[in-house]
């Protein structure tokens, strides 16, 4: 049945709604992620922070073991 305006595909505008559809979805989903407060820099920053704090721990417990060994 390959109609006028019919491809392989179906009609050229059930491709442009296609479009349109996933294109509201995806501003949807930002909209919604930015009004939840969502940001991956200040994310990565805390991470980064989180990483060095970590560290300073595992320097501590090394110099407690020496300490310690050494006694």
């Amino acid at each position: 049945m390959n109609g006028m305006g019919y491809g392989m595909y179906g009609s050229i505008w059930g491709f442009l709604l296609n479009i349109l559809i996933i294109l509201i979805i995806v501003g949807a989903v930002v909209v919604l992620l930015s009004r939840s407060g969502y940001a991956a820099p200040r994310d990565n920053e805390k991470l980064v922070r989180i990483e060095k704090d970590i560290e300073d721990i595992k320097k501590t417990v090394e110099e407690i073991k020496n300490k310690l060994e050494e006694i």
